[in-house]
Order: C-alpha cells, then structure tokens, then sequence
C-alpha cells in the first residue's frame, strides 16, 4: 500500500493556536513505530502546481493565497495566520491527494496522511481548509478520462460544504454527508445525500445509519470512491458533539472500506478532522483507521 506524506503538513502556529498541528507528525512516527505502515510504504508527494489547484477554485483565490495578498477577513475565514510554509504545507497536501488517487486508481487503495480539506470553496477557504483536495483530485481524474464516476464518502463530524459547492451539480458525483447537525458549517451547501445527526449520537443509532445509506452510495458503482475518515465524531473531541468510541468509529471504517472491496472500488482515504483532547486520542484513532484498512486489504 502507498501512503503519501510530507514534513510539509506539520507548521509553526502562534502559540495559543486551537489547531493542533502535531498531530500529522504524531500520526506518521506512530503508524511507524507500530508496525502499521512501514517506512518504505510511505512517499513523499512533493508539492501541486498551481494549476493543478486551478482547476477547483478560482484565479483570484489561488493567487490572493500563494502570493499572500488576500484580504484580511479572508484569511481570518480560513483559521490560519498567512505563511511561506502555509502556502507549501497547502499544495503539499494538494499533492498528496493526487498522488494518492492514481495509487488507488493502480492498487485499490492508498492513503494520505492529511486531506480532507472539504470546507474550501471555488473562491474562499474557511474551517482550517485552503484548498479543496478531494475536490481538485476529483475533477482532474474525470477531466483526464480515468473514471466515469466519483463517490465522496464523508464522514467527518462536519458537513463537507466545500466540497458540494465545487463539484455537487455534477451527475458524474456523488456526495455522501454524515456529519452533526448543530455544528459546523452553520450554512450548509446540500449534497446528493446529507445526513444531520443529534449531538449525542451514539455508536448503535450512528452506524444503523450509516448501514441504512452506504449501500445507496456504492451499488451505483462510482469508479473511484474518496472516503473522507474524520475521527472527529469521537466522544472525546473537542469540536465534535457526537458520541463515538474507538470501536464505533472502528466498526464505520470497516464498512465503508469491505463495501468498497467487496464491489472492486478503489478507494483513496483522507484523514479529514480530529481535535481531540488530548490529541494522542486523535491520533489513536487513525491508527485505528490504518489498521482497519490493513485488515480489509490484507494482500495490498
């Protein structure tokens, strides 16, 4: 299994800063050190061209971020202060995503460790997202003729608004939302298919959901799914307001990726958000994330 990573999506913060940025260093030494994913399994993606970011968000947006001239509140809207290394951290990201796709497209099933930037829009960031991964990776893979079909499954704990924005009038995607009801976004941009759910959610009424919906998603047969793995729904997460175990959100990724094999779709998996505290639970649960998709693609 090729999963894409890059000293590039860990940034210096001002100190107080509520994002915890360490958490993709954490992730990478622990799926290591735990013999999860193994050093020669992870690459370095290198960074996006402009152009590739292009073709999701507008020329005004992309360079007003690259050359750091965006207006103030914009730059408030996205959560991050301006920065050189926000702008690479951003298309290495970018990078990952795609380098990411044409590993699952080979293999069946790839990684990121990052991504899931589903809050960027054509002409804005917003919710720590600058540029839309998912987005991008999606409309260049249909563009270049490689699949006929998308499905996003996104099950982050707040609704992917970015991503319906950019590609949700599409009839060649489909986009899967379960995410809090309450919470963020407080505007929401309708997806082929939302699901609001209580603050409180627990494992049983959460995964008898999902049950309900998945197969809606993948008996249309997409020729590439990108599951957006969000371990936010998490009891213990900061931002989250949904009441997930470890086991909960264990068994949800099981379903999602033996639905996606038992149908041969490949799938390319984006971390998505995680704010637990402390973060190691966050991290915790990706790992568990990576053991799900060792277990399920046991010969990749």
């Amino acid at each position: 299994m090729r999963v894409f990573y890059s000293d590039h999506y860990t940034i210096d913060l001002p100190e107080g800063h509520r994002f915890p940025m360490a958490k993709y260093r954490m992730l990478r030494e622990a799926l290591v050190d735990r013999d999860i994913v193994g050093a020669h399994e992870l690459f370095d993606p290198g960074l996006a061209s402009v152009e590739e970011v292009l073709r999701a968000h507008t020329e005004r947006y992309v360079h007003g971020v690259v050359n750091g001239t965006l207006d103030p509140l914009e730059i408030r809207r996205i959560g991050f202060p301006w920065s050189p290394s926000l702008v690479t951290r951003s298309l290495a990201t970018v990078s990952g995503c795609l380098n990411a796709t044409e590993a699952a497209l080979i293999d069946g099933i790839s990684g990121n460790l990052a991504g899931g930037t589903h809050h960027a829009m054509r002409d804005a960031g917003e919710g720590y997202c600058v540029f839309n991964d998912v987005a991008i990776s999606t409309l260049k893979v249909l563009a270049d003729g490689r699949v006929r079909s998308v499905a996003i499954i996104d099950l982050d704990v707040h609704q992917g608004n970015g991503n319906s924005e950019i590609l949700g009038e599409r009839p060649d995607v489909t986009i899967f939302s379960m995410h809090g009801e309450r919470n963020y976004p407080f505007r929401k941009v309708p997806s082929t298919i939302d699901i609001d759910l209580p603050d409180g959610t627990t494992d049983a009424a959460y995964l008898d959901v999902l049950q309900t919906y998945l197969p809606q998603v993948l008996d249309r047969m997409p020729d590439l799914v990108f599951y957006i793995a969000g371990v936010d729904p998490l009891v213990h997460d900061a931002l989250g307001r949904l009441h997930l175990t470890f086991d909960g959100l264990a068994e949800r990724d099981r379903l999602v990726l033996q639905g996606c094999r038992d149908r041969g779709i490949p799938v390319m998996v984006a971390l998505g958000g995680g704010y637990a505290r402390p973060i190691e639970l966050t991290v915790e649960a990706q790992c568990n994330l990576y053991r799900m998709i060792r277990q399920t693609f046991p010969d990749r």
